[in-house]
């Protein structure tokens, strides 16, 4: 499978395109960390560590160097829409209530059971049947036409008013 989704990054990222990776990298372990970086032919990588992530948070020999940026959490700005991008889902998160975007990992689910409530969606490889990267341009198409919302239903407050949607 490593394999697979290895040659299906270089396939659709392109050496001067931009990959960001939701976390759990070196669940090979550590001495996989190198050896999937040296395989990907995308110079800039940034990674939003996750739970298996630990030799990477800790620095463990120089391994972030391998990074542009290594982070528990990040922000993106692209095509006008502010995505958080987290490897954990959650249920609530900043400007929910204004359409901004929540991808992350984590929870390895099956294609049909990707998206959560509103504009929430698992976004790990291992769970798209072709074992392959997310192009974000389509991904956010995709999103925008999902309606906001909340894993929280009705419960959630930041749904209340939905009236002022600047992102």
């Amino acid at each position: 499978m490593n394999n697979v989704i290895v040659d299906n990054i270089n396939n659709i990222v392109r050496q001067e395109d931009v990959l960001i990776h939701l976390g759990d990298w070196s669940f090979g372990g550590f001495e996989k960390i190198e050896e999937f970086r040296n395989r990907i032919i995308c110079q800039e990588i940034h990674l939003v560590l996750g739970n298996h992530d630990h030799h990477i948070e800790k620095d463990h020999e120089g391994c972030r160097k391998h990074f542009a940026s290594v982070d528990w959490f990040r922000q993106l700005n692209y095509l006008g829409e502010t995505i958080e991008l987290m490897h954990y889902p959650i249920a609530s998160w900043n400007g929910l209530n204004k359409g901004r975007i929540h991808l992350h990992g984590h929870v390895h689910l099956p294609n049909n059971k990707k998206f959560g409530n509103g504009r929430r969606m698992d976004v790990g490889v291992d769970g798209n049947p072709d074992f392959a990267p997310y192009d974000l341009r389509r991904l956010i198409n995709d999103m925008r036409k999902r309606p906001i919302g909340s894993e929280l239903g009705v419960d959630d407050h930041h749904t209340d008013e939905l009236i002022n949607k600047d992102k």
